[in-house]
């Protein structure tokens, strides 16, 4: 299993929180492969651009795209729109993305808030050891005096 922080637009991460959008589309305009930097039962770290770590989510599936086109982005958008929830003006933004990758959400909890040093512009990072911004240490700077989740935060609950 491979840690991710994920940074959103507050809208998007409400609609995550809500249970109204369950897949997080992330495209890029760079041909870079994409493959294998996220799997299923990885866990996300959800932070919101500008503010705190606040929600944890497994991926349940992950679908990658590349060599896209426009139709083949108007094609995604026709098929998955209604769990990922952009905007007409998103979708047009995106229509030169070049490659991608379809996360489908689930087991998604909002935790306390997290702050974290984080300065550059990663709208998506893959958390090694050592580059965690004390996510999965525990390390990371709590608004209060409560324990933070870090790696733990994706064990399973115990079944009722």
């Amino acid at each position: 299993m491979n840690y991710h922080l994920v940074i959103l637009k507050k809208p998007y991460l409400d609609l995550i929180l809500s249970g109204q959008k369950t897949v997080e589309l992330r495209l890029t305009r760079a041909r870079r492969p994409m493959c294998g930097r996220v799997s299923p039962q990885d866990g996300l770290f959800l932070k919101v651009s500008g503010g705190p770590v606040c929600a944890t989510a497994v991926v349940a599936d992950v679908k990658y795209y590349e060599d896209l086109s426009p139709e083949r982005i108007a094609d995604i958008k026709r098929r998955y729109n209604r769990q990922i929830g952009g905007g007409d003006a998103v979708w047009q933004s995106m229509m030169d993305c070049k490659s991608g990758f379809l996360v489908w959400l689930h087991d998604v909890r909002r935790i306390e808030p997290i702050r974290i040093d984080k300065k550059d512009w990663r709208a998506w990072v893959v958390l090694i050891e050592g580059k965690d911004f004390g996510l999965l240490t525990g390390k990371g700077q709590r608004k209060q005096r409560t324990g933070m989740p870090g790696a733990r935060a994706f064990r399973a609950a115990p079944e009722q």
